[in-house]
C-alpha cells in the first residue's frame, strides 16, 4: 500500500498526465496516416524524451504504442489501406461498411472493441506481471540464456512468412549486438577501426533507420514507379443508424470482444506472435460463433470488432514478458524496450524490485491511455477524412528531417547520423526482398542478455554444456526449442512438396488473408 500511495503521488501530476495525453493524440494521428505505423511513430517521439522524467516519457510512448495500434483502423477502413500492419484484419469488413455509407458507424465500433479489449489486456498485464515476476527472480542463468534462445526462435520463425529468412535476420541482429568492446576481455568485436563503436552500435539510430528511414525509402520508391495508387472515399449514409452503433449491436457485439480479447491476450503473451495474427485468429472465432457466417468479408459490423479486439488485446499482454523477463512480444514492445533503457530503466524481474512505485505508475498510465484514446479517437474520426489524405511528398521529407535530427541528437554525433542511414539502407534491402526486420532488432537488444547469462552459465559448470540440460527448467526450454525447430523443419518440408490447399484452409500473412473458398479459387 505504501509503494501504490507513492506511485499515486507519481503518477497525478500534470508533466505525466499530459505526457500520457500527447502521446494518445500523436498516436492516433501518426497511425492513421498510411506508412506511418505505430512502430514509426513511437521511434519518432523516442529523441523528444531523452531529457524527460522516466515515468512522462514512458506514459507518452505507451499512449503513442496504444493509440498508433488504433489508428491504423481508419484508413484500413475509409481507404482499404491498412495504416499498420495489426489493421489488415479490420479492412475485410470495415471497408465494406465504408461503401455501404457506414464508415462512422464502422470507425466507432472500432474504437468501443479497441478501448475494452486494450483495457481488458491491462487488467490482465496488472495481476499477471508481479508474481510473474517473483518467479522470474528464482531463474538462473541457465534457465535465462536457455528462456532467450526459445524466444528468439519462436520470434524469427513466426515473424515472416519463411522460417529461414527470420533466422537469417536474427543472427544478423545476433551479430551486430556484438559489435563493441567485450564486457570481460575488452577485446574490439567488428570495429572496422572505428573508436566510435567501442560502446557498441546506438540502439536509437539504429531503430530510427531501420523502421523511418527505410519506410522513407520504399515510399520514396512507390511514388517514383507510379505505384501510388488513388484512393476513392464513398459517400455517407444520411440516416442516424447508419452512423452509430446501436444498442442491440452492442450486446450483439460484445461477446464477440471479449472473446476476441482473450484470444489477443493470451497470443500477446507469447513472444513474437503480434497483433496481425491476433487480429485474424480473433476474426476466424468470431466468424465460427457468428449465427450468419456468411456475412463476413461483406460488411458484417462483428468482424470489425473482433479484429480490432484482437490487435489492440495485444497491447497490454505484451508487456507482460517485457517487463517481467526483458524479452519484447513484438516489435512495438521491442522499441518501448529501448526507451526503458534510455531512462535507465532495465526491464526484467529486478525491475519489481528496484523500480515497483514507477512500475506501478506506468499501470496506472496505461489505464488512462484507454480513457484517452476513446476520448481523441471519438472526435478524430470526424476529421480523419481530411488526415489520411495529405499527400506523402508532404510527409515523408518531413519524416527524414526529424530522423536525421532525432539520431544526431542522442549523443550529438554526426556519425550515429550515418548508422540510421546505414541501417535504414539495410532495413529497405530487408523489406524489399521479403525478410522481416523485426527478429533483427529483437535480436539486437537481447543479445547481451543472452551473452551474459551463457557466460555465467558456463562459468558455473567449469566450462560444460551440459549445464543447460542438467537444470529441469532450462531443459524444458530447449526440449521446446527442439520441438518446435523440427515442427517447422516439417512444415516447411511439407510446403516444399506443394502440398494443395484446402477448402475452407486459412492462409495468413502480414497484410492480408487468403480465404480458400472452393477448390481452385481464391477469396482475397
Amino acid at each position: 500500500m505504501e509503494n501504490l500511495m507513492a506511485a499515486f503521488d507519481m503518477f497525478f501530476q500534470l508533466p505525466v498526465i499530459g505526457g500520457v495525453f500527447g502521446g494518445v493524440l500523436l498516436g492516433v494521428v501518426l497511425g492513421s496516416i498510411p506508412g506511418l505505423t505505430a512502430t514509426m511513430a513511437i521511434a519518432l517521439i523516442i529523441p523528444m524524451t531523452f531529457y524527460m522524467d522516466p515515468v512522462v516519457s514512458v506514459s507518452l510512448l505507451v499512449g503513442a504504442y496504444k493509440g498508433g495500434t488504433y489508428g491504423g483502423s481508419i484508413p484500413a477502413i475509409l481507404l482499404n489501406t491498412p495504416g499498420t500492419p495489426a489493421a489488415a484484419a479490420t479492412v475485410l469488413d470495415g471497408n465494406e461498411m465504408a461503401k455501404q455509407g457506414k464508415p462512422l458507424k464502422a470507425l466507432k465500433m472500432a474504437i468501443y472493441s479497441s478501448v475494452i479489449a486494450d483495457s481488458a489486456s491491462d487488467i490482465v498485464l496488472i495481476l499477471v506481471a508481479p508474481p510473474l515476476a517473483l518467479i522470474a527472480l528464482k531463474m538462473g542463468p541457465p534457465e535465462m540464456a536457455s528462456l532467450i534462445f526459445l524466444s528468439l526462435l519462436i520470434i524469427t520463425a513466426v515473424a515472416g512468412d519463411s522460417m529461414i529468412k527470420g533466422l537469417i535476420v536474427g543472427a544478423i541482429g545476433l551479430i551486430v549486438g556484438l559489435v563493441g568492446l567485450d564486457s570481460i576481455t575488452a577485446v574490439r568485436r567488428f570495429g572496422f577501426g572505428f573508436t566510435e563503436l567501442d560502446e557498441g552500435i546506438s540502439l536509437i539510430p539504429m531503430l530510427i533507420g531501420l523502421f523511418a528511414v527505410s519506410e522513407f525509402l520504399i515510399n520514396t520508391e512507390i511514388v517514383a514507379r507510379g505505384k501510388d495508387k488513388a484512393v476513392q472515399f464513398f459517400a455517407s449514409s444520411t440516416k442516424k443508424e447508419d452512423n452509430q452503433v446501436t444498442g442491440e449491436e452492442f450486446r450483439r457485439c460484445l461477446p464477440i470482444i471479449l472473446t476476441a480479447s482473450g484470444i489477443g491476450t493470451l497470443l500477446g503473451d507469447i513472444p513474437g506472435i503480434g497483433p496481425s495474427i491476433a487480429a485474424f485468429a480473433g476474426y476466424a472465432q468470431a466468424k465460427k460463433m457468428s449465427k450468419h457466417p456468411e456475412k463476413f468479408g461483406k460488411g458484417a459490423i462483428e468482424g470489425v470488432a473482433a479484429a480490432e479486439a484482437g490487435n489492440n488485446a495485444v497491447c497490454g499482454a505484451n508487456l507482460i514478458p517485457l517487463l517481467t523477463l526483458g524479452i519484447p512480444g513484438d516489435i512495438g514492445a521491442a522499441v518501448l524496450l529501448g526507451a526503458f533503457m534510455i531512462q535507465g530503466l532495465h526491464p526484467g524481474p529486478m525491475l519489481f524490485k528496484e523500480n515497483i512505485v514507477t512500475v506501478y505508475a506506468i499501470f496506472m498510465a496505461l489505464l488512462l491511455a484507454n480513457v484517452f484514446n476513446f476520448l481523441i479517437s471519438i472526435f478524430y474520426i470526424r476529421i480523419a477524412s481530411k488526415v489520411v489524405l495529405i499527400p506523402k511528398s508532404y510527409i515523408f521529407p518531413a519524416v527524414l528531417a526529424l530522423c536525421f535530427f532525432g539520431a544526431y541528437g542522442f549523443n550529438q554525433n554526426l556519425f550515429d547520423v550515418w548508422i540510421a542511414l546505414i541501417f535504414g539502407v539495410l532495413g529497405y534491402i530487408l523489406r524489399r526482398n521479403g525478410f522481416p526486420v523485426a527478429p533483427l532488432l529483437i535480436a539486437f537488444m537481447l543479445e547481451p542478455i543472452l551473452e551474459g547469462a551463457f557466460r555465467q552459465s558456463l562459468l558455473m559448470s567449469g566450462g560444460s554444456l551440459g549445464i543447460f540440460v542438467t537444470h529441469p527448467i532450462s531443459g524444458v526450454f530447449l526440449g521446446l526449442a527442439a520441438i518446435g525447430i523440427v515442427w517447422s523443419a516439417v512444415d516447411s518440408f511439407r510446403k516444399s512438396r506443394g502440398k494443395p490447399v484446402q477448402p475452407g484452409d486459412a492462409l495468413i500473412s502480414d497484410s492480408c488473408i487468403f480465404i480458400q473458398m472452393e477448390a481452385g479459387k481464391e477469396v482475397n
